[in-house]
């Protein structure tokens, strides 16, 4: 089988190694358009077992990325200054280069040859090939070329975010709330490594308007940020790497594959930053895949149907959860008025997967924190 990968994210390397480890003859290349060391944002989080699934079948790959790891075990909410603290949810954290090199490394090893720098225009200048993989991220060539075929559909949420970093260590996943005079904001911050941590501010619309920022260069932007965050950065910048304003996407496709091509990852589905999940999800799905095409290697077309029959139930589970936490997120500054401890309940039982009993058993400090102030009040 000739299998033809665009894009050397996570999930198009991770497939090329999978593919390649399990059948070495398979004929593969892998295309990308950046230059092998570009990644944009800074560090990508995980759930505290989202690496489990590498373990059994790959623990080579999961001992080469798990002592890169930063991981910790709650979570902390900072609404004004008023601090909750959510025992047992835990995170682990790498930088996004960090993760690259990494399975680079992978690929590499598996005899896996990237071509970077190659930007592709139609995929009619890659020739023949059986099938045709879209990991090339949400502006997917492989899905623009089959969208009405694919039911594909991209729609932005209303709040604004902007990815940047920073050298203050943060000793938890926290998720801070501060009001100006312009409205509401948020930061998602967290380590990646022992000396950066990751810091995605996040506003709605009118208080991006309100402030701003829609005429404001980036320097200017920074330094209002910094001062909205003054207490929480003390003392340290805001590290840029195209750190701009952006919507966040969602991107949906009613059918995963048309004719010879079949999407994963970004390209496929995106699940909000909130959950923290899309870098495993797009894992998930190259492993999905390969092990289609290892169960129809004669039949391309076959393997791709047979991937979306057995993901789909899980995934739709998991973007639904996505997009109930990324309407929370899009309301933040309604839930703000809430008590510190309403706040938090609010916050983590936002994506609907989680009920008070399950916390009970997971975060059995919270909740007792939480019903001793509900009785109070």
């Amino acid at each position: 089988m000739r299998v033809v990968i665009i894009g050397a994210g996570p999930a198009g390397l991770y497939l090329s190694y999978l593919l390649k480890r399990r059948r070495p003859t398979t004929d593969i290349r892998v295309f990308e358009q950046n230059p092998a060391n570009a990644t944009f944002g800074f560090g990508v989080v995980f759930s505290d077992r989202a690496l489990e699934f590498l373990r059994g079948d790959d623990p080579q790959t999961y001992d080469a990325i798990t002592p890169a790891m930063e991981s910790w075990s709650d979570v902390t909410l900072d609404l004004e200054g008023r601090v909750v603290r959510i025992d047992g949810v835990g995170f682990s954290a790498i930088g996004r280069l960090e993760l690259l090199r990494l399975l680079q490394a992978r690929a590499r090893a598996a005899g896996i040859r990237v071509e970077y720098e190659r930007v592709i225009q139609s995929l009619d200048e890659l020739g023949h090939a059986d099938l045709f993989v879209g990991a090339d991220g949400v502006n997917s060539l492989v899905r623009r070329t089959y969208e009405t075929d694919l039911g594909a559909s991209v729609t932005f949420l209303t709040n604004r975010f902007a990815w940047y970093g920073t050298a203050k260590r943060f000793e938890t996943l926290t998720q801070t709330f501060r009001r100006n005079e312009h409205g509401a904001f948020n930061v998602h911050h967290y380590r990646y490594s022992p000396i950066m941590s990751t810091f995605i501010v996040e506003t709605d619309d009118a208080t991006w308007r309100q402030a701003g920022f829609e005429s404001m260069d980036a320097e200017a932007t920074r330094s209002y940020l910094e001062n909205v965050f003054a207490d929480v950065l003390e003392g340290h910048r805001l590290v840029s790497n195209k750190s701009v304003w952006r919507c966040f996407p969602q991107v949906r496709n009613q059918r995963w594959s048309a004719g010879n091509a079949v999407l994963l990852g970004d390209a496929l589905h995106t699940a909000h930053f909130s959950i923290g999940s899309g870098t495993r999800l797009a894992m998930e799905d190259a492993i999905a895949l390969a092990d289609a095409i290892g169960t129809h290697p004669a039949d391309a077309r076959e393997a791709a149907q047979a991937y979306e029959a057995g993901r789909r139930p899980i995934l739709d589970k998991l973007t639904t959860a996505a997009d109930a936490s990324a309407n929370w997120y899009e309301n933040f500054a309604a839930y703000m008025k809430l008590t510190p401890m309403e706040f938090a309940m609010s916050y983590i039982t936002r994506s609907g997967r989680v009920d008070v009993e399950r916390l009970r058993r997971v975060s059995p400090r919270f909740v007792e924190a939480y019903e001793a102030s509900s009785t109070k009040s």
